[in-house]
């Protein structure tokens, strides 16, 4: 698929990189962006070349301001069917991302509000850089965090999102660190470096496994202790039969790379 609002890069190590391409508008989600993002997570979800996923946006200031305001406009003159559309897309966008099996990184190259927030709260591991600035902003427009809420509720706990979605305050990456939103910050010149370092550890580490540990990660947070113990039981029993997993003890074992490293 050819990509307007979006760019996507796979190189020879099978790591993509998607840029939001919205420099102009802060990288502001629009309707097109956002079906664009759900398309590329279907692509790359159906490439098995594909290791680790990098999500940035364009320019040296933002990473996303979130929702295009734009957009929310156009929706005050949609019917109530329209809208649920509209609002649908943003929350398939952001499933699809938070559900792709491979390593996602979110290299935050700037600002990062609402809808942006939410964006990093759906990627796995998450790089600042120390000069970003982050808010929950819906409260001071008359919005709510709707569509994003669920996942920046897991990624932070009650307790820090009583604060920031209620008051909609700006937090800088000191504080973004704290709460848990971002692992690193570092300096603008230094943020490849450690993205770059996150995606070594991921080439490290054997695909398959990767998509079976997100799909337990998901499901164990979601079931009860009874139901984890026959859950967990079971699928380490699985594990031990595939290819994968006897392949990476056996080169462990014999003391050389295994075939995902070669």
């Amino acid at each position: 698929m050819e990509y307007k609002e979006i760019k996507l890069e796979i190189d020879q190590r099978g790591v993509a990189c998607l840029t939001l391409n919205r420099e102009a508008k802060h990288n502001s989600m629009n309707s097109q962006m956002m079906r664009e993002i759900l398309e590329a997570c279907k692509e790359l979800s159906s490439l098995e070349r594909v290791r680790a996923i990098v999500l940035t946006g364009s320019g040296d200031k933002s990473f996303s301001a979130g929702a295009d305001l734009g957009w929310m406009r156009e929706n005050f003159e949609r019917n109530r069917e329209e809208r649920m559309v509209e609002s649908s897309i943003l929350a398939d966008m952001l499933e699809a991302l938070n559900s792709l099996d491979k390593i996602t990184i979110a290299r935050i190259n700037g600002q990062a509000y609402a809808g942006g927030v939410g964006l990093i709260c759906v990627c796995d591991i998450a790089i600042s850089v120390r000069t970003a600035r982050f808010a929950l902003t819906e409260t001071r427009l008359g919005l709510t965090p709707a569509n994003i809420s669920p996942y920046v509720m897991e990624r932070l706990g009650m307790s820090n999102c009583r604060r920031i979605l209620l008051n909609s305050h700006f937090f800088d990456a000191n504080e973004a660190l704290r709460m848990g939103l971002i692992h690193k910050r570092v300096d603008l010149d230094e943020i490849d470096q450690e993205v770059e370092a996150e995606i070594q550890n991921c080439l490290d580490c054997a695909p398959g496994a990767i998509a079976t540990t997100k799909q337990l990660l998901r499901k164990v947070s979601t079931q009860s202790a009874d139901e984890n113990r026959e859950y967990t039981a079971e699928l380490l029993a699985e594990v031990w039969e595939t290819e994968e997993a006897q392949n990476g003890i056996q080169a462990f074992f014999d003391r050389k790379p295994p075939p995902w490293k070669s």
